[in-house]
């Protein structure tokens, strides 16, 4: 059969079902209706099952177990890329392919993910600036469903946050150098008022030197007639304290 015949009959297998859930009134079982597709196209039931959710969903979809702790949600994240993962346990795959009940419960887990989280997620990214590197849905080993997200700034964001990162860091830089400015002419016009406080107290200091030397009055005579030169000398006191008028 060509590929193009095995994906019809995939398709007709969903159909099918969908019609039947898990027994067909015309007494064609899901599970045996896949089992038909699989010997048709020569694979099983599980591997014909698995082809047409590959058909459905795009070939993001894997067979694997995956935890549920947050080292095994990294690990997916990190090791898909785009939005149309679909994860899905081993013994969950067989389940759907052999009950159309839980291929359709699960099915509708995986179409609500491209169908409303999806795009709301898409939604946020953008208004918060950033992109999806990686998102899907994960089937669990115990029927669990997961949706996750990867994810980075967008280019334009990150852009964005350093011209404003650098914008804050010359803001701050200016500051800096502005606030040492005027350190530096604080510091400096104290200089200058010691500098002219020191001048001014040298000054007094000189002038007050200047008036008592002023004051001092050199009184001579000759050796042999000293006492008058004493005399003339104590007067010159006493009339200075204003003992004499």
């Amino acid at each position: 059969m060509s590929i193009l015949g095995v994906n019809g009959a995939l398709a007709g297998a969903y159909q099918y079902a969908n019609r039947t859930q898990k027994t067909a009134t015309r007494g064609t079982s899901f599970a045996e209706q896949l089992q038909k597709t699989g010997e048709a196209s020569g694979t099983s039931t599980v591997d014909a099952y698995t082809e047409y959710l590959k058909q459905k969903y795009g070939a993001g979809v894997s067979i694997q177990n995956v935890g549920k702790d947050q080292n095994s949600i990294d690990s997916i994240g990190a090791g898909t890329a785009g939005t149309g993962n679909v994860v899905i346990a081993s013994n969950i795959l067989e389940q759907m392919a052999n009950d159309p009940e839980k291929a359709a419960y699960y099915e509708k887990k995986i179409q609500d993910y491209f169908n409303y989280s999806l795009p709301q997620t898409q939604a946020f990214m953008v208004a918060v600036g950033h992109k999806i590197t990686s998102s899907g849905v994960i089937i669990h080993e115990d029927g669990t469903v997961t949706y996750y997200l990867s994810g980075e700034e967008a280019p334009e964001k990150k852009a964005q946050v350093e011209a404003e990162q650098k914008a804050k860091q010359e803001k701050k830089a200016a500051q800096r150098q502005e606030n040492l400015k005027r350190s530096q002419e604080a510091a400096e016009e104290r200089r200058q008022q010691m500098e002219i406080a020191y001048r001014k107290q040298m000054m007094a200091e000189v002038l007050a030197n200047r008036t008592l030397d002023a004051g001092k009055v050199t009184y001579t005579s000759t050796s042999e007639t000293m006492g008058p030169a004493i005399a003339a000398y104590e007067r010159n006191i006493m009339e200075a304290a204003g003992i004499l008028k």
